[in-house]
């Protein structure tokens, strides 16, 4: 295994597999039980992946990581034993990651879409990038410690959504809404104070301590939109977006006003189409820019989740 697959990092050719896609609630494919069995709930985060449903599948990772799995139980049954490992730690792991199963013996069409050169392959999807993460078969043991590494850095760059269960399994039960949580407390207060950069500070701190406190992130998201907006005036910033639609500061700037005056939709709308017509460092800040604000929002909330499908689709 000397050779690495994706000679065009960052990008997965689909053009070979477009087709309209089934409902995001549904996956073709639908949940997969791990051969020989696996853990509690493993089903309901692992799925078959074929040409049919590859697309959507990406598409899911603009909520929470996918780990795709290539394999061959015909070729190299060593192979498929990692994608039954894969497949019962998704359970494991209760949503912090997708498996997609993908045989390349049924799907062909998807080994030459991601240039794969050798099996088994465990790739990372996140935000429709792809990276390769394994190169071979690993015991149980250290597969489960190996990812839990990987969502620990996951988890201290911000990223803590997780896949709700494609079956068999409930959502976790949310948090009394009414409750108080003195942690958030001070950048409240902050908040109510029109402490803007307090009220950063105080997240920040939050989010330094317990990367995974996705509270704290999306209050921290949210301030940072509320600091970049401090003293603008509004309707010359948006004259300014207006006279120059491929300017990355003015249309992310814009965009935190949408957000602000309660037009999420053109908001995420405005970045779509400036990542759609951008390219290089330009289109991934515009990219970033964008994320931040489906954290501001809600990675559950409904239009984050159309939003998130609508760049993906730019992306590709």
């Amino acid at each position: 295994m000397t050779q690495q697959p994706f000679s065009r990092p960052g990008a997965i050719d689909l053009s070979a597999l477009k087709r309209p896609a089934p409902s995001p609630s549904a996956p073709t494919g639908g949940p997969r039980a791990p051969a020989g069995g696996g853990a509690a709930g493993a089903t309901s985060y692992a799925l078959d992946v074929t040409e049919q449903n590859f697309q959507e599948v990406i598409e899911r990772s603009m909520t929470a990581p996918v780990l795709l799995v290539l394999f061959s139980r015909s070729r190299m049954p060593e192979s498929g034993q990692l994608a039954d490992d894969l497949a019962t730690l998704s359970g494991e792991f209760e949503g912090r990651f997708l498996a997609g199963l993908v045989d390349v013996d049924v799907s062909p069409g998807i080994a030459q879409a991601m240039q794969v050169q050798s099996l088994p392959l465990l790739v990372a999807v996140l935000d429709g990038r792809p990276a390769p993460l394994l190169q071979d078969v690993v015991p149980l043991e250290e597969l489960r410690t190996a990812l839990t590494q990987v969502m620990q850095q996951l988890a201290a760059q911000g990223m803590t959504a997780r896949h709700q269960p494609l079956s068999g399994a409930a959502p976790a039960a949310a948090e009394d809404e009414d409750a108080v949580d003195p942690r958030y407390a001070a950048a409240q207060d902050a908040l109510a104070n029109d402490d803007i950069d307090g009220a950063v500070a105080e997240y920040q701190k939050l989010v330094d301590a317990n990367p995974a406190d996705v509270e704290a992130a999306a209050g921290l998201a949210m301030a940072k939109v509320l600091q970049r907006a401090q003293g603008v005036d509004a309707g010359a910033a948006r004259a300014a977006a207006d006279a120059a639609p491929d300017d990355l500061a003015a249309q992310t700037l814009a965009a935190d006003l949408d957000l602000l005056a309660g037009d999420v939709e053109a908001a995420f709308g405005r970045l779509v189409e400036l990542v759609r017509r951008s390219a290089g460092d330009e289109r991934n800040q515009a990219r970033e820019h964008l994320l931040g604000l489906f954290a501001a929002v809600g990675n559950d909330d409904p239009r984050v989740l159309k939003g998130r499908q609508s760049l993906a689709s730019a992306l590709f």
